[in-house]
């Protein structure tokens, strides 16, 4: 048996994109702010912020979908452990729908992170009312970490 890794910190936001960045102490915050609400402790999350190419091909690669999303979650832990996985965010795909649902390209930016984070806890979104239960939890996070109105974005 091998010793698990350790982490400098638990939470670590990447910015793999070359033209859009992120508030990433926004971003940490929410990520603690989903897990303290959910009650579940945090073992690491790493959010990586990528573009359309990236996101779709993990979405190719590892859920035979060839198309673009959003955000992917992998979970790296059994459900009932503390908290380890990777949410990939689209930059892109924020910026080019933020307007649509009239908020900003911040705001679009931590409701996918939200949304992410959610599923590594365990939530799914395959049916309807499991989405809408999704997005009142990630309007309800939003605002509690100051990072929204919370009652924008996805209908």
């Amino acid at each position: 048996m091998t010793d698990a890794p350790t982490y400098d910190e638990p939470v670590s936001i990447v910015l793999a994109h070359d033209a859009r960045t992120v508030n990433t102490d926004h971003l940490t915050d929410l990520v603690h702010t989903v897990l303290d609400g959910e009650g579940r402790s945090l073992r690491h999350v790493s959010v990586v912020c990528a573009d359309h190419e990236t996101v779709r091909r993990l979405n190719r690669e590892y859920l035979d979908h060839d198309y673009d999303t959003d955000v992917l979650s992998f979970s790296l832990a059994e459900l009932d452990e503390a908290v380890e996985g990777e949410v990939y965010v689209d930059l892109d795909t924020a910026a080019e729908r933020y307007d649509e649902f009239d908020t900003t390209y911040e705001e679009e930016v931590a409701r996918y992170v939200a949304h992410g984070v959610l599923h590594l806890v365990g939530y799914d979104d395959a049916t309807t009312s499991g989405k809408d239960e999704m997005h009142r939890l990630e309007d309800e996070y939003l605002q509690r970490a100051g990072l929204g109105s919370g009652d924008a974005g996805k209908p």
